[in-house]
This record gives C-alpha cells, structure tokens and sequence, in this order.
C-alpha cells in the first residue's frame, strides 16, 4: 500500500474511532434501548466525556472532506505528492493527538493541535497548486 493509500484508510479508521467512541460514551450513560431506538425524543447525553465526544467528532467531519479531496487531488499532482502525503500526515498525526486532548479538556494545547492540523491541510492545498 502506497502513502497515500495509507492516509485514506489511517483516517477512515480515525472516522470510525470519532464514531464508536461517541457511540460507546451516549449509550453507556442513557442505555442500550436509547441506542437501538429511533431516538425521536431528542434526548441528548448530558455527561461531560460523552458531550465532549460528540463535539470532537463534529469538529472532525468538519476538515475530513477538505482532507479527503487534497488526498485524492494530490494523485493528479504526482510531481508533489511527497508535499501531499507530509501535510496528509500532519492532519492525520494532528488529529489523533486531538482526540486525548479535548475529552480531557486541555483548552489551549487542543487549539494549537487543531491549527497543525489545518496547516496540514494548507500544505496539501499548495502540493495541489504548485506543479
């Protein structure tokens, strides 16, 4: 598997980590019925790992499709693929340091982090532009 084959599936198993982890944390503080049901009633989890869960991962979605169309942009690139696959790799390294730091609600290191990650998005852009 080539490196930025690697990335791609690196991030769908960091996707899955965001999605099991928030999943594990809701049910386990409003039950395995809640989980299985339609959940019409709106109830949300009220604890602080599960809230703080939910927001990592929305926070997550909010880059990834910016990460996956650079990845995949950067296979028409291939002069600069070396600078795709390092700013891959700094989103991909940013985000899963990300993850500790905001469910143990380290405010500022967790900010710093979430800038690497963008900068390594704004390194897979230039790799895209610069041919």
């Amino acid at each position: 598997m080539n490196a930025p084959a690697a990335l791609l599936a690196i991030s769908v198993i960091l996707l899955l980590v965001h999605i099991f982890l928030q999943a594990f944390l809701a049910t386990r503080e409003l039950g395995r019925s809640w989980n299985a049901g339609p959940r019409d009633g709106g109830e949300t989890p009220k604890s602080v790992y599960a809230g703080r869960a939910m927001r990592a991962s929305a926070n997550f979605r909010e880059t990834y499709p910016a990460f996956l169309a650079l990845m995949l942009l950067g296979d028409f690139a291939p002069n600069n693929i070396m600078l795709t696959v390092a700013g891959g790799s700094i989103w991909v390294i940013a985000r899963i340091i990300y993850i500790p730091l905001y469910l143990l609600g380290i405010a500022y290191i967790r900010s710093i982090v979430w800038l690497i990650s963008i900068l390594g998005l704004v390194i897979m852009l230039v790799a895209a532009f610069w041919s």
